[in-house]
């Protein structure tokens, strides 16, 4: 038996608790691990809520990341003892996730636990930083430098936000952070930011084309924000896109890209081949240290994800949220 979060939907709508479960209801796998730490990422509060469509079947449990040790296995590179780490591949949404005691999965999808990291620091990164890093990347391969000047980060104080901030900073660049919370100016020069700009700036409709000033943005906020960057980056500059806070739209126009030469990089992390996750995870572990992963963590336990999923879509929540599972 195992406790989870579970997800449950009937006539009168959607119904969530920590239940009590047999490991026989756990979904196919040929890895069953044993969760030691999960986390809480937009997705996990969509989905704990039910203010979006991301549960695709119910009953689910819910946690689109996990590190823990593996229990059982019937596949060729994974045996009992292994520590490992999942993000993405639909779990959470298609597949029951990582907000439980246990979970059974496609051993495709995990990869080692970095050495680097014990399970609690992995699940403080998570998604959210391996998606930072992801972007990070992204830029480096259309050749944005830090000569080349400033690099900004929408959405700053969330945990994407907070890793780009954290991981651009340590490579030498000038990072701008634009977040809705003045009050956390010290957090995010704290984390390597060298100017914080309100995000009003950015969110409402804008010009098509606006004075140069990136040479590089993460954004993970989308919609007019995105357009705003998008029309001040500079010539043979790149936006990379991961995220979609403020809406799905994208309302802005060609001449970024046929002006001034803009990229537009996409940044997926849930589908991505287990080649490139275990170099994002590589590169996290050069780059992080202890202390800022801490710095940007908040621990609770199971049962108080629950409230804090609303705490995360409000905007209430700093940084990443770890779950303790085990």
């Amino acid at each position: 038996m195992f406790k989870a979060i579970l997800i449950e939907k009937g006539d009168d709508g959607q119904r969530v608790g920590i239940q009590t479960l047999d490991e026989a209801q756990l979904p196919e796998g040929d890895v069953t691990v044993k969760v030691e730490c999960s986390t809480l990422n937009y997705k996990d509060g969509l989905a704990i809520t039910g203010k979006g469509p991301v549960v695709k079947t119910f009953p689910m449990v819910p946690g689109i990341d996990f590190a823990g040790t593996v229990e059982s296995s019937s596949s060729d590179n994974y045996k009992p003892g292994d520590a490992v780490l999942l993000n993405g591949w639909g779990v959470g949404e298609k597949h029951w996730g990582g907000l439980a005691e246990k979970a059974r999965v496609d051993s495709r999808w995990l990869i080692p636990l970095p050495k680097a990291f014990n399970a609690r620091q992995a699940m403080a990164i998570g998604t959210a930083g391996y998606t930072a890093m992801l972007s990070v990347m992204a830029l480096e391969r259309e050749g944005v430098t830090p000569d080349q000047g400033e690099v900004l980060v929408t959405g700053a104080s969330g945990g994407v936000g907070s890793y780009a901030i954290a991981l651009l900073a340590r490579l030498g660049y000038h990072v701008v952070a634009s977040t809705g919370r003045a009050q956390e100016a010290d957090y995010l020069q704290g984390l390597g930011a060298r100017e914080v700009i309100d995000r009003k700036t950015l969110s409402e409709p804008g010009k098509p084309l606006a004075k140069e000033r990136w040479a590089g943005a993460i954004d993970s906020v989308g919609s007019h924000t995105l357009a705003n960057v998008l029309a001040a980056t500079k010539y043979d500059g790149t936006v990379a896109a991961c995220g979609l806070a403020q809406g799905m739209d994208l309302p802005g126009t060609v001449a970024p890209f046929i002006l001034r030469d803009v990229t537009l990089a996409g940044v997926d992390s849930v589908m991505k081949p287990t080649e490139a996750r275990i170099e994002a995870w590589r590169r996290l572990g050069e780059l992080m240290v202890p202390e800022q992963i801490d710095a940007i963590t908040e621990t609770i336990g199971l049962e108080a994800a629950i409230d804090k999923a609303g705490d995360l879509l409000a905007g209430k929540v700093r940084g990443r949220l770890v779950v303790e599972v085990g």
